[in-house]
């Protein structure tokens, strides 16, 4: 098992609790199972099943944003990487802080610029309060997943721009970052519920376009690089 530091904060918390050793697969089922639950109970009780498709839609990106960082992580680790990209990557922790800024952008948008906050268009304009904070936890869950896509993508790109690599890590290090590139594209499956907010629907998209921009960048660079080399 890979040493706290050297992991996604996602990963570590699922490692942290005493006694219990979750394998990935299992702690991504428990995911799906409590937030999938939690929807459609609310929905049940609400009467909110019109919200419920949105929100199964959300948990679903959501779980499949663990797997693909628990893909890219492991993969990380077994190419044997530079150690300062492994620290940039997992160490430092500044997934979660553009998480952050990502989560604090999204809740001004629905609370202030948007007119009637598109959580009173959704639930009604006396929302149940647990119904509120699911909502928001599974929001969180998905800018987290955002903001460790932007972070894996710019660190990548740094790592090809820095080091140069033997072409079986080379090959490695193409493969995860057409995962970052994935990792983004899954996220276009929320865009169908926010197509009345063109603020959310850019800013998806554009998320998108960085992260395939850069990481498509991280990606030709490696290559240009392997045939230089190999033409020398």
């Amino acid at each position: 098992m890979p040493e706290y530091g050297e992991t996604w904060t996602y990963e570590s918390i699922v490692g942290a609790v005493p006694g219990i050793d979750v394998p990935p697969r299992a702690a991504i089922a428990i995911q799906i199972a409590v937030f999938e639950g939690a929807v459609l109970l609310l929905a049940w009780y609400y009467g909110l099943w019109s919200a419920a498709v949105a929100g199964t839609v959300a948990v679903a990106v959501a779980a499949l944003g663990s797997a693909e960082m628990l893909r890219i992580g492991a993969a990380v680790r077994r190419t044997d990487p530079p150690a300062a990209y492994r620290r940039l990557l997992f160490g430092t922790s500044i997934e979660v802080v553009l998480s952050v800024l990502a989560f604090v952008a999204l809740v001004t948008y629905l609370v202030r610029l948007s007119p009637g906050s598109s959580l009173a268009t959704v639930f009604g304009p006396e929302a149940p309060l647990p119904v509120v904070y699911l909502t928001l936890l599974v929001l969180w869950d998905l800018c987290y997943r955002i903001g460790t896509g932007w972070w894996a993508s710019l660190v990548g790109l740094w790592r090809s721009a820095r080091y140069r690599f033997s072409p079986a890590a080379a090959g490695q290090f193409r493969r995860i970052d057409a995962e970052t590139i994935l990792f983004g594209f899954a996220q276009l499956l929320l865009v169908p519920f926010v197509t009345e907010y063109p603020l959310l629907v850019a800013a998806l998209v554009g998320h998108v376009l960085a992260v395939t921009v850069v990481s498509g960048s991280s990606i030709l660079l490696l290559w240009r690089r392997e045939h230089v080399t190999a033409s020398a």
